[in-house]
């Protein structure tokens, strides 16, 4: 493993429960990375343990090629931006980007450049005299974003940056950060739960749960080939459903779903579980409604949820699954009595692991 920023097999307990388990991460310099998971998943403790706020129980924390592990969180050259920016409301928004540069003793003409050049790259320049209370949330959030850039680090902390946000303007503050953050070219590490957020900011995406590293790769790998049925689950929208794989065949594999038999696609790098029972996970989009035959499953379309262009249907099978089919919004009521086939589409979309979701 090698890269601007490494985590090597951190672990982290506290009270004897482990929070942090091996966690080992390599970044480029100039990399956006983000770490996706539920709440317990360990992300924020890994942030802390990069940031020095934590202490590893094991296992070591290198900036270019500089062992920081035991360096004190002011001494690292990180920038952090806050869930709740934890700006202060009392002084304007000069005062509080100059805070950070006047501790590390950045004074005179230096100190007016900085905050200057901090100000523009989030495009607040002409803002200094305003107070906080005068801006809009979004501005709050790059007001933190400029502190944090100001003093010139290295890497750049964001935990959860934009969930004090409505989401219309989390949307575009979205694109904002991004935007930014690609124009200083700074190596950047953000803690999020949303998805939506993981996959419009991160370069990488890298989903945790209860410690462990479960998967990290591009949205696109994350999406179409989920290293196991928890990231398939936590990753986009999915139903899934009990199968019976019979084995291989010319299209990928073929599986028995409630008594009729599909070929369906191998997600490529997705090993296909051995032949006997198995979960399909399957996107709305992998799958397409027909008239009831006998090449398709009979289900009972329950629900319709619109979406703009398309409705997303929610479709009850005659066995008792339930699962997600993205139509036109015309397609059927609710009430229809519809059939169930793998949809023509290319890369599947329809995912097979084993009972045990490995």
């Amino acid at each position: 493993m090698s890269g601007f920023l490494e985590l090597e097999g951190l672990v982290k307990r506290f009270d004897g429960v482990l929070a942090v388990d091996q966690v080992s991460l390599a970044m480029e310099r100039g990399e956006l990375l983000a770490l996706l998971g539920p709440s317990g998943s360990g992300k924020t403790t890994t942030l802390r343990l990069l940031a020095g706020f934590d202490t590893p129980d094991q296992g070591r924390v290198v900036v270019a090629g500089e062992d920081v592990t035991a360096v004190a969180p002011v001494s690292r050259r990180f920038g952090m931006v806050f869930q709740h920016y934890a700006l202060f409301p009392h002084l304007d928004v000069r005062a509080n980007v100059a805070f950070g540069l006047e501790s590390l003793g950045v004074h005179g003409p230096e100190l007016d450049r900085r905050i200057e050049r901090a100000l523009t790259l989030v495009d607040l320049a002409g803002f200094g005299p305003r107070h906080i209370a005068q801006l809009s949330g979004g501005q709050q959030q790059r007001v933190a974003l400029a502190r944090a850039l100001a003093p010139e680090p290295r890497v750049l902390l964001l935990d959860e940056p934009l969930s004090n946000l409505d989401p219309t303007l989390r949307e575009r503050t979205r694109r904002e950060i991004r935007e930014v953050i690609h124009r200083v070219g700074i190596t950047t590490m953000l803690v999020t739960h949303e998805q939506d957020e993981a996959f419009e900011l991160g370069d990488r995406v890298a989903v945790m749960r209860g410690g462990h590293l479960e998967q990290v790769g591009t949205p696109d790998e994350l999406y179409g080939a989920p290293a196991n049925a928890f990231v398939a689950g936590f990753v986009g929208r999915s139903s899934t459903a009990p199968i019976t794989v019979l084995g291989p065949s010319a299209r990928g594999v073929r599986i028995r779903f409630e008594g009729v038999e599909w070929d369906v696609d191998a997600a490529a790098g997705t090993p296909i579980p051995p032949a006997g029972p198995a979960v399909m996970l399957v996107r709305p989009e992998a799958l397409r409604l027909t008239p009831p035959d006998s090449a398709a499953i009979p289900a009972t379309i329950t629900a319709r949820r619109f979406v703009g262009p398309s409705a997303v249907f929610t479709a009850r099978t005659d066995g008792g699954s339930v699962l997600e089919v993205i139509a036109p919004p015309q397609s059927v009521p609710a009430g229809a009595r519809v059939g169930l086939m793998p949809s023509r589409r290319v890369g599947g979309g329809i995912h097979l692991f084993p009972q045990d979701g490995a």
